[in-house]
C-alpha cells in the first residue's frame, strides 16, 4: 500500500481482519507499505480483534537506505491503541516505543516496557505508524501482527511511588527531573536508574518517558526514605518536547499535535488539573522535532541546562534571561540530566529547590517559585542572596524590599568548584560583576541598588577551553535563579 499525504495530519489505511483468530486460533497478518517525503505524521493501521484474543503482538521493519550528506534518512516510530479509539485525548492509547523497540507484546496481565497492560477486547484496534523523518526515495515498511487466542488473565493493579518521603524537613533538596529507562528509550532499568539516582546523592527524581505512563508503576520497591519518585512525561511533538513534571500517577498527555494545531494549550491545562508542572524541555536543542515552538504561555519553569553543558544550553540560558524582563510572569529555569544510558551521569546537571518537606507538593511549589538552582553534581555547593542596609534579606526566587536607591550587596558562598572557578552576576544588563575563586570555593560580594539592577543571578563557571580567546565563557558548574529587587513579587 502507498501513501502520499503532503500537510496532512494523520491518515488510516485499511483495516486489517483476522479470520483464523475469530475461530479462536492464533493467527498473523503482515501489511507491507510504501511512505512518501511529505507523508502525515501518523498513520494509523486498523486491526480487526475478535473476542477471545488472549495477547495481541506486533513487529516492524522499515528500509534504511543511504542518503546524501546532510539529509534526513529513515526513522520510523510506532505505538498502539485499543478498541477505545484514536481520538486526541488518548482514552485508547495503550503505548507507545517510538523508534527504540522492533516489536511489543499487550495482554492482560503484562505488556513490553512502554505499554500498559490490561484486557485485549474486541474491536478495533489501530497500530499507529509515526514516519519521523523519510528519506528522499521514500520509505518501504513492513508490520506484522499476531492475535493469540486463549482466555484474559488478571491485570495487577500497579504500585505507584508515594508522594513523600522522610527528608530533613524544610531544607534543600536535590533532584533530577527529567529521566529515561528501558520503557522509552532509555537502556538503564528503573531499578538501574534508581540506583544512579542515589550514587549522585539524589533526594528525589522524577520519571518522564517518551510519550508513555508505563514506567510510573515501574519503581515498586525502589523508593525509600532517602529517595522520593515523582511521576511524569516527556510530551515529544514534532514542533519540541516538554516535560509533564510531578503529575498524579496514570496521567497520560497526548502528542499528536503541532504548534499550529491550537491543541497544547489544552494539554498545559491537563497538567496543571493534574497537580503538575509543565516545562518546556532543551529548547535550543538542534535535533529534528527538539526546538521548542510553542511559546511559553502557561508554562511553570523551562530547562535552561540539559545534560553536559553544550552550545544549545548556552543558546536556552540567553533566551530564558531575555524572559526574565520580558514576561510579566517570570519563568524558573531547571537544569535535569535526561540521562537515557550509561555514560550518561544521573544528576548530571540537577536542580536543587528549597521545599518545606520532601513531598511532591513542596516541591512542585519550590520549583514553581523558583526557589532553587542547578549544579552539574553534589560535589557543589551554592548560597546565594542579597542584603539590605538594615538587615533585609531576599534569597533565591525572592525580592528584597527596600528603596530604590537602597545600598544592597549581593552575596554567593561556593563550595566544591573548579579551580580558578569564575563567578559572575548577571543582571537585567548583563555581566555587572565578575571574579575568579582561586580554588573553587570562597565568597563573592557586590554592591548594587535596585534602581541599577532590576534582578541579581549569579553563575559559577570553569574556566575557558580555549583559555578566553574566543570571548565566550567557559562550562557551567553551577547557576542560580534571580533575586528581584525591583519589580517582581
Amino acid at each position: 500500500m502507498k501513501l502520499s499525504a503532503a500537510g496532512a495530519v494523520a491518515a488510516t489505511l485499511a483495516p486489517v481482519s483476522f479470520a483464523r483468530a475469530a475461530e479462536g486460533r492464533d493467527e498473523t497478518r503482515k501489511v507491507a507499505g510504501h511512505l512518501d517525503p511529505g507523508a502525515p505524521d501518523f498513520v494509523y493501521l486498523p486491526v480487526e480483534v475478535p473476542e477471545g484474543v488472549r495477547e495481541i503482538a506486533v513487529s516492524y521493519t522499515y528500509n534504511k537506505p543511504t542518503v546524501p550528506a546532510g539529509t534526513q534518512g529513515n526513522a520510523l516510530d510506532i505505538g498502539i491503541f485499543d478498541e477505545r479509539g484514536t481520538d486526541l485525548g488518548g482514552k485508547g492509547f495503550r503505548g507507545w516505543s517510538g523508534g527504540c523497540r522492533t516489536e511489543f507484546a499487550i495482554s492482560a496481565e503484562e505488556a513490553t516496557p512502554a505499554y500498559l497492560a490490561g484486557p485485549v477486547r474486541a474491536g478495533t484496534w489501530n497500530v499507529v505508524l509515526g514516519p519521523y523523518t523519510i528519506a528522499p526515495e521514500g520509505m518501504d515498511y513492513e508490520v506484522t501482527i499476531t492475535l493469540r487466542a486463549g482466555e484474559q488473565g488478571s491485570t495487577p493493579k500497579p504500585k505507584y511511588p508515594p508522594e513523600r518521603a522522610r527528608g530533613r524537613g524544610r531544607a534543600w533538596y536535590r533532584g533530577d527531573c527529567h529521566l529515561h529507562t528501558v520503557h522509552s528509550d532509555g537502556k538503564r532499568t528503573p531499578a538501574e536508574a534508581a540506583a544512579a539516582a542515589r550514587a549522585a546523592k539524589l533526594d528525589f527524581i522524577t520519571t518522564t518517558e517518551h510519550n508513555t505512563t508505563s514506567g510510573h508503576g515501574a519503581w515498586d520497591g525502589l523508593w525509600g526514605d532517602d529517595l522520593l519518585i515523582l511521576c511524569g512525561e516527556e510530551i515529544t511533538t514534532r514542533n519540541g518536547h516538554y516535560l509533564a513534571l510531578g503529575t498524579e500517577p496514570g496521567t497520560f498527555v497526548d502528542w499528536r499535535y503541532r504548534a499550529l494545531d491550537d491543541a497544547y494549550e489544552r494539554y498545559v491545562r491537563r497538567i496543571h488539573r493534574a497537580g503538575g508542572l509543565v516545562v518546556p524541555a532543551h529548547p535550543n536543542c538542534p535535533f529534528v522535532g527538539c526546538q521548542w515552538k510553542f511559546g511559553y504561555e502557561g508554562a511553570d519553569a523551562v530547562e535552561v541546562w540539559n545534560g553536559p553543558w553544550t552550545a544549545d544550553d548556552e543558546l536556552a540560558l540567553a533566551a530564558w534571561d531575555n524572559l526574565l524582563v520580558a514576561e510579566d510572569e517570570w519563568l524558573p529555569a531547571l537544569g535535569n540530566s535526561d540521562a537515557h544510558r550509561e555514560p550518561q551521569v544521573v544528576g548530571l546537571p540537577q536542580t536543587v529547590v528549597h521545599a518545606e518537606d520532601l513531598s511532591r507538593r513542596a516541591l512542585l511549589d519550590g520549583i514553581r517559585a523558583g526557589r532553587s538552582w542547578l549544579a552539574e553534581s553534589a560535589d557543589v555547593g551554592v548560597e546565594f542572596g542579597a542584603y539590605g542596609p538594615q538587615g533585609e534579606h531576599a534569597g533565591i526566587g525572592d525580592r528584597l524590599r527596600v528603596a530604590e536607591d537602597a545600598d544592597v550587596t549581593v552575596r554567593l558562598k561556593v563550595t566544591g568548584g573548579p579551580a580558578r572557578a569564575q563567578v559572575r552576576f548577571m543582571t537585567d544588563e548583563g555581566q555587572l560583576y565578575a571574579t575568579e575563586l582561586a580554588d573553587g570555593s570562597g565568597t563573592a560580594e557586590w554592591r548594587t541598588t535596585p534602581s541599577y539592577s532590576g534582578y541579581v543571578r549569579a553563575e559559577v563557571r570553569k574556566q575557558p577551553a580555549d583559555g578566553g580567546a574566543s570571548g565566550l565563557p567557559g562550562a557551567m558548574v553551577a547557576m542560580t535563579n534571580p533575586v528581584w529587587l525591583r519589580g517582581r513579587r
